[in-house]
Formats: structure tokens, C-alpha cells, sequence
């Protein structure tokens, strides 16, 4: 896998919580395809690659288990196990419900502020879906997303549906590469705006929610495609 840049070799050696370091290297690698769904690893050469001793990297693979990542075999090191296509139309499924209630209460709670943030994003996504970048068109939606939950004003609903984002977040990235739909996404974000503004609850959770089903159709196709032959 090639080792680790100097200053990725600090990151992971500083800081109170070793494991908690590792267990986030460990995750991004494998969502962001670094390490891919067969691929394994044992603790002694994760410890050589990040410079650590390996009982944190032990603990961080045992983390990586219980969110269903990883299989581990004591002696034998871990096997990665990833985001299947189930998991990611689950994670579709429970997102258009969540967020179609996120999206209800920031109607009628959303600040001049975020409203502001939202349409200064939405300038953002004409004029990087024009030049078809899809890495910012990337950032920009999920930052699109985490001002409505947000201005949901619930905790738990920002928390949970910013962890889901967070684990699709390599099948987000080929998705967005469909400018096709990044165009349709802005439309769609547009329309979701306009909603809030108008403080119409109803509508906005209705849009969020066709919004997340489109998303998560593209994603399919995206993930199908890479599968055909040739």
C-alpha cells in the first residue's frame, strides 16, 4: 500500500487518542476504496506503515468490526468487508426519510444566516457545474446538507445523518461525476431553497426526499456501470 508522508506520520502519532487516530485512517482508507471490499491487513504491518505500536492499531481493527467493516481472524489479521450495494441502498432508504424530516423542521426554523450560506453554495454549484468539477461540486453538497440539518435544531438528526454521508462518501464521489445529474442536483437544491424560504414545511420534506431517492438512483447506476464489462 506504500507508506505514509511525513506529516501523515505526525498526525497519526500525536494527539490523546491513538486509536481513535488509527480507527479514522483505517475508515477513511477503506470509504474512500484506499483498501477495497477482499483486501486484508494485519496489525503488525498497519503498526510498521503508521509508526505505532499494535495495540492501537488491535483496538482500531476491533472498532472497524463492530461497524461491520472488517472481519477479524485472531492471528490471521482482518479481512475488509466495505459498503455493499445493500448497505448503500439501506443507508438511500433510511437517508429519504431523515433528512425529508430534517428538512421540515428547518423550514421553520432556519436563520437569515443559513438561508444566506445556502444561496451562496447554490452560486457556487451553477458555476462549478458549468466547468464540470465534480470534486467541489462534491464539498458543496455536503456542506449544502449539513446547514439543513443543522437548522433542524436537532442534535441527533445532524449526528447521524452526517455519519451516513460520511460512509457513502466514495460512492457520493463517483456519482457526482455524472454531470447529468449534477445539473439535475442543482435544480433540485434550488427548489429544496426556495421551499425553505418559503417556510413551507410540506414541500421541503417532500423535495429533501425526492432529492435523496434521485441521489441514490444515480449511485446505483454509477456502481452497476463500473461493474460491466469493457
Amino acid at each position: 500500500m506504500g507508506g505514509m508522508e511525513e506529516n501523515n506520520h505526525e498526525a497519526v502519532s500525536s494527539g490523546a487518542s491513538l486509536r481513535g487516530k488509527v480507527f479514522t485512517r483505517l475508515e477513511n482508507d477503506i470509504l474512500n476504496g484506499r483498501y477495497k471490499a477482499g483486501d486484508s491487513f494485519t496489525e503488525s504491518r498497519v503498526a510498521a506503515e503508521l509508526g505505532v505500536s499494535r495495540t492501537p492499531v488491535r483496538e482500531a481493527i476491533r472498532q472497524l468490526e463492530l461497524e461491520g467493516l472488517v472481519t477479524y481472524i485472531p492471528n490471521k489479521g482482518a479481512t475488509v468487508e466495505g459498503l455493499s450495494e445493500e448497505d448503500i441502498r439501506d443507508i438511500g432508504e433510511i437517508r429519504t426519510k431523515i433528512e425529508g424530516i430534517a428538512a421540515r423542521r428547518a423550514a421553520g426554523a432556519i436563520s437569515p444566516d443559513q438561508l444566506a450560506a445556502l444561496n451562496g453554495i447554490l452560486d457556487l454549484e451553477a458555476f462549478h457545474t458549468g466547468r464540470s468539477e465534480a470534486g467541489p461540486l462534491l464539498r458543496l453538497d455536503t456542506r449544502f446538507h449539513e446547514i439543513i440539518f443543522q437548522a433542524s435544531g436537532s442534535r441527533l438528526l445532524n449526528r447521524t445523518l452526517s455519519s451516513f454521508h460520511h460512509y457513502i462518501q466514495r460512492a457520493r464521489s463517483l456519482s457526482m461525476q455524472n454531470m447529468e445529474r449534477a445539473g439535475k442536483m442543482l435544480s433540485e437544491h434550488r427548489a429544496i431553497l426556495t421551499a425553505l424560504q418559503d417556510q413551507d414545511a410540506d414541500r421541503a420534506e417532500t423535495l429533501m426526499a425526492q432529492h435523496v431517492r434521485n441521489a441514490t438512483r444515480n449511485i446505483s447506476r454509477m456502481q452497476s456501470g463500473l461493474k460491466q464489462p469493457g
